[in-house]
């Protein structure tokens, strides 16, 4: 289909809906660990073979998942219309205003953030994600991310994220003493005790930037991030299950890798940030509540903050009640928990199909309204990409303070 035709098809979908897109589920598949199987799918869905096992599950989505066994837009959102099949990446392309707001399309091209929920079965290898500075050397962008622990959900044997390094490995510059035979052996998991580990709590997250090592605990966990697949992995094995080392070198400049091998990679890294003695304290993220957008009937919480790359919110209805929600441009939902209604759109949590929605611009300033038809709390997550809250997003005051 043509840009105009799909320009028609979109602008026709928006104004039946009243700014209003539904979206399709889009799963991901991966080789290189085991799914822990707690996204909803049935059990004899996971396993496809050798794409491995769906292990994740991409929200709102303009980004094709970067895997060594390619599979069709995979990764990618479909927008949800009967007789078309347009891809969200594709619509946005084509009707940018319509979608992103005039204003606000003049400087972004696209909606410029990725939502996931990926659930392991146990803690994901040690590795980093490379800043914009170093994924430029490689035709690709940065990736920096944010995570929420989800409540009323299995958290795994390993609900613990190592992040960074001991702070005296950087305060002593002994990086290269401490974390380069690991690297250039690839025979052992230990490179984990470098690192320091906090619990992955239900209701809580973590902001991450770009450049800082982490190894995820096994908790389901909701991430927002920039747009982006790229990483470097530490770990040559996780739990006995080995990892290739080309996945150390996957998102390096081929001339550093052969000029300085492993030492490459470790020229990437944020070293302020991964030996940051208060990491916890500056990159924590519990709920943050937003006063003037809560009552006895509905509350909202900041959960994905202290950046302007994207931003992200929690809606709780209580059961029997509705809210009209109004914010400052375009984003897309999902619904995570109980049934109820965004405007005369029937929504319910863990029903996929009816779980995820975009919301366009002129609607998001507009105000859906949001009906609780259930029994139980009605619990909605929003995304949002760059600069969309820029003027409210509250930030994590440094400490120690200077």
């Amino acid at each position: 289909m043509d840009t105009d035709k799909i320009l028609q098809v979109v602008k026709e979908e928006i104004a039946k809906n009243g700014g209003l897109l539904r979206l399709k589920p889009s799963w991901v598949a991966r080789t290189f660990l085991d799914g822990g199987k707690r996204l909803g799918l049935k059990d004899e869905q996971y396993d496809v073979g050798e794409r491995g096992m769906i292990c994740e599950r991409w929200l709102g989505s303009e980004t094709q998942a970067d895997n060594e066994v390619k599979h069709p837009n995979e990764g990618l959102s479909y927008i949800d219309l009967k007789g078309h099949e347009i891809l969200l990446r594709d619509a946005v392309k084509a009707a940018g205003g319509e979608i992103m707001g005039a204003e606000y399309a003049k400087d972004h091209k696209n909606l410029g953030r990725l939502a996931k929920i990926y659930d392991y079965k146990g803690r994901i290898f040690y590795h980093f994600h490379q800043t914009q500075d170093e994924a430029s050397k490689v035709g690709a962008t940065s990736k920096e991310e944010a995570y929420y622990y989800p409540e009323g959900v299995d958290l795994g044997p390993h609900p613990e994220t190592f992040f960074g390094v001991h702070p005296y490995i950087v305060e002593q510059n002994k990086q290269d003493e401490v974390l380069l035979p690991a690297l250039k052996a690839w025979d052992t998991e230990l490179i984990l005790q470098h690192s320091r580990a906090y619990l992955n709590v239900p209701g809580e997250g973590f902001h991450l930037p770009a450049g800082v090592l982490h190894a995820p605990g096994s908790a389901v966990t909701i991430e927002l991030q920039e747009p982006s697949d790229v990483m470097s992995v530490f770990q040559s094995n996780v739990e006995g299950k080995p990892i290739s080392k080309d996945l150390l070198f996957k998102d390096v400049e081929k001339k550093a890798v052969a000029e300085k091998h492993e030492r490459a990679v470790l020229d990437q890294l944020d070293w302020s940030i991964n030996g940051d003695p208060y990491f916890y304290e500056n990159r924590h993220t519990p709920p943050v509540l937003i006063q003037e957008n809560s009552n006895e009937d509905a509350q909202e919480y900041w959960i994905y903050y202290n950046t302007t790359r994207f931003s992200g919110k929690k809606l709780v209805v209580k059961p029997g009640k509705k809210v009209v929600s109004k914010d400052l441009g375009v984003y897309n939902i999902l619904v995570w928990r109980g049934k109820g209604k965004a405007d005369t759109f029937e929504i319910e949590g863990q029903n996929f199909g009816i779980d995820e929605l975009l919301v366009t611009h002129d609607k998001a300033v507009k105000g859906v309204v949001y009906e609780n038809t259930g029994k139980e709390d009605l619990i909605i997550l929003k995304f949002f990409g760059p600069d969309v809250n820029n003027p409210v997003i509250p930030y994590i005051p440094k400490y120690p303070s200077r």
